[in-house]
């Protein structure tokens, strides 16, 4: 049994030029101008940093990264 969710019309004022590129982005992905925007709203809101990515941004916001030294390929070369 397939559960849709249910959709509410809005209307927003943006630019020109966002709404443009919006478009333009869209377009790229094979979507409709309003599921690509859905989307990246969506990710913006629901997407939350697991306990090690927090930790992770805590460490380089201190400055605490480790260094690697990692030899040449012959693709740095």
């Amino acid at each position: 049994m397939e559960v849709r969710a249910i959709k509410k019309q809005t209307a927003f004022r943006l630019s020109e030029n966002l709404v443009d590129k919006l478009k333009a982005e869209a377009k790229k992905a094979n979507r409709s101008l309003s599921n690509y925007v859905e989307c990246i709203l969506m990710e913006s809101v629901f997407n939350e940093p697991n306990e090690t990515t927090l930790a992770a941004m805590k460490e380089a916001e201190n400055g605490d990264l480790e260094t690697l030294d990692l030899p040449l390929t012959p693709l740095h070369i």
